[in-house]
């Protein structure tokens, strides 16, 4: 190259012009740029020979005034539709011709310059350029596009976060909504996986814990989710919403009632007080009592809601409660197994109101056990809503107003005396009810009151006389049924305290109770065979027993076979099994949040069992809560033992808890607390 030689070079990858100045041995060139500085340069580093004129440095800056009006991107897709049709090649020197009409120093290296820096119309082949088809260009072009698109949402995204971030309100796009999804994702991940990729890439940019808990507070610090976002919840399956399709049906439900299959069969029992009894915030009410006098005798009516009144079997609603298959009890609230709008409306038993129910009329022998029965769909109107607190009082004072209730009342103790007989196993251990609202955290031991074993006792003879009736007919039905436990010997169970203690021994030895098609017996209830019946707005498996029924009493056949049935049922445990363990681990929580707030606390224990003697690690019962913790003891202790503890750290997202004996008397537990 002669002296003057204007040439381009790349310095990280920047764009350089500099004139040959000198041979530097036998294969190095001095270049001058248009400051002077000198580069030493070796032949592959230079990108291009500008030809025909030689330049000082000094009029580089001219020349690169002259090459940029010629620099027109959109020139170039002309030049590509001329030479993609003539089928041949171009060089730089061409393509100034083509462009430009002449082949100055200014136009070849801005025809140069364009082909270099073009993206969609040609690519190199050796020392020319080939011009791309028309199906590779579209592409290339569409690419483009996309990650344009994506740096620009990218951007907004970055803004949209700093906004966020300093408490501003923000309008989240879709763009950032998949962005914030890959978050949340990784927020709720046990382990790091390639897929988290750009949630931590996210978390780095943005100099936080690149680990799920610091995506967690990040969408916390953003204001998208609470400090006590229920990760157990967003881990599983469970849909907290409905469709807006579910909602247009049950709405039209609510609108235009389906018909009545079963309006011919009802009966009217109207004219019967009907007792419902639960809980004060329960707005699914599906069960009532009545008695009523049949000559000399008392018959029992236990009432269940019929949903199956307002949903058609396979149609929108029935499937998407069989997706759910039971309600979830969480601390924070319900999530239904059908719209609000009808579980707690037509479907629930109203005080009040006209309610459609399937209703179990029983005899019983004065020993509890069932002399007869009849079930039949029905009209009732309830008389009573009350509590179990207001069935407690009623009881206790024995209010003579209300001597169907004190009927009621005893015969269900007829029917615990009368299973207890045959072998029933009764386990009174409190557990926890636990109640948030807002920032407000309650817990209280839920005991076994009157009230509370008068109601189960009337559900447990419902579901005896269900089975009986499946049986009895051949009708297929969801039985409940338990394998009898392998507890330890009398004189063994005698050696430990008696109460709590004694029944956790029993409690460990239960078997699970499972669900089948095949009748057989449930030991912890001493019955021979037990189906339930008395939560079908609530129970997808009961609402199934409902149907088998009472397609039976209208003449025809139940809907689902035994293997039909079956395999709906295996499909069903699945979902039911995962809402309870959600249930669990979120009452887990916030027990541990709950102690986290009360740490100068001190709380009455008792040791229930050992789980690792030999590290003197035990379960402890915390009376004043109901709640079941592991403790490790610094001393030795007996089973039964009362202890003082208090918690003296808890983290309760890591499920972690340390309590520690102390000898404080305790104070008086707040049933509220706000943080």
């Amino acid at each position: 190259m002669e002296k003057g030689t204007l040439i381009e070079f790349r310095v990280q990858n920047q764009r350089r012009l500099a004139t040959i100045d000198r041979p530097e041995g036998k294969k190095l060139w001095i270049a001058m740029d248009q400051h002077l500085q000198s580069h030493t340069l070796h032949p592959r580093h230079i990108t291009f020979t500008v030809p025909h004129e030689r330049f000082r440095p000094q009029d580089i800056p001219a020349f690169w005034q002259q090459v940029q009006p010629l620099l027109d991107p959109e020139s170039l897709e002309v030049a590509w539709e001329i030479i993609r049709e003539e089928q041949r090649t171009i060089t730089p020197q061409g393509l100034a011709e083509l462009l430009f009409g002449e082949t100055t120093a200014a136009t070849c290296y801005a025809a140069y310059y364009l082909l270099s820096e073009d993206r969609f119309y040609f690519k190199l082949k050796g020392e020319v350029y080939e011009p791309r088809s028309v199906a590779q260009v579209a592409e290339l072009k569409h690419q483009h596009e996309k990650e344009a698109q994506r740096l620009a949402e990218e951007a907004t995204f970055t803004e949209h976060l700093a906004q966020a971030l300093a408490g501003e309100a923000v309008q989240w796009s879709a763009g950032d909504r998949k962005r914030l999804e890959q978050l949340e994702r990784y927020a709720i991940a046990i382990e790091t996986s390639a897929q988290h990729q750009g949630a931590v890439e996210l978390l780095r940019q943005l100099k936080r814990p690149t680990q799920p808990l610091g995506a967690f507070q990040l969408l916390v610090d953003l204001g998208l989710w609470s400090t006590h976002e229920n990760l157990f919840l967003r881990r599983s399956q469970i849909q907290v919403e409905f469709s807006a399709k579910v909602l247009d049906v049950a709405h039209n439900c609510l609108n235009s009632p389906p018909t009545d299959i079963d309006a011919d069969l009802r009966r009217d029992l109207t004219h019967l007080k009907v007792y419902t009894i639960d809980d004060e915030s329960t707005q699914e009410i599906d069960d009532g009592l009545s008695v009523e006098v049949v000559g000399d005798r008392q018959k029992l009516w236990i009432h269940i809601a019929d949903p199956s009144r307002w949903v058609m079997a396979d149609d929108v609603l029935d499937h998407e409660a069989r997706r759910r298959a039971t309600t979830v009890y969480l601390p924070t609230g319900i999530i239904p197994m059908f719209p609000s709008e009808l579980a707690t409306g037509p479907m629930s038993l109203v005080e009040g109101r006209l309610c459609c129910a399937l209703s179990f009329g029983i005899l019983l022998a004065e020993s509890g056990e069932v002399l007869e029965y009849e079930i039949c769909p029905s009209w009732i109107r309830p008389t009573y809503r009350l509590s179990y607190d207001d069935v407690d009082m009623i009881l206790e004072q024995a209010v003579p107003a209300e001597a169907d209730l004190l009927a009621i009342a005893h015969w269900g103790n007829r029917r615990s005396q009368w299973r207890q007989q045959r072998g029933a196993i009764r386990i009174d251990i409190p557990e926890p009810s636990i109640k948030v609202a807002g920032e407000e955290v309650e817990i209280s031991p839920l005991r076994d009151s009157p009230a509370r074993q008068l109601v189960a006792e009337m559900m447990i003879l419902a579901g005896e006389v269900a089975a009986d009736y499946g049986l009895r007919e051949g009708i297929p039905l969801p039985f409940r049924c338990q394998s009898p436990p392998e507890l330890p010997p009398d004189d063994e169970l005698r050696q430990l305290p008696a109460g709590v203690v004694r029944d956790c021994a029993i409690r460990r030895c239960m078997p699970r109770s499972e669900m089948s098609t095949q009748p057989n017996p449930h030991a912890s209830l001493g019955l021979d065979a037990y189906c339930q019946v008395t939560s079908p707005i609530r129970r997808y498996t009961d609402l199934l027993a409902h149907r088998q029924i009472k397609a039976h009493l209208r003449g025809e056949t139940p809907p689902l076979t035994p293997d039909q049935l079956n395999e709906l049922l295996l499909r069903l445990v699945s979902s039911i099994q995962e809402s309870s363990l959600v249930e669990r681990q979120t009452n887990r929580y916030w027990c541990l949040e709950y102690l986290r707030r009360h740490r100068d606390e001190v709380w009455r224990g008792i040791l229930l069992r050992w789980l690792r003697p030999e590290e003197n690690l035990g379960l402890v019962l915390l009376e004043d809560l109901g709640v079941e913790l592991a403790m490790r003891l610094q001393r030795q202790a007996n089973l039964g033992e009362s202890l003082l503890v208090r918690a003296s750290r808890v983290d309760p997202r890591s499920d972690q808890i340390w309590l520690e004996e102390v000898s404080e008397v305790p104070s008086s537990p707040a049933a509220t607390v706000t943080p």
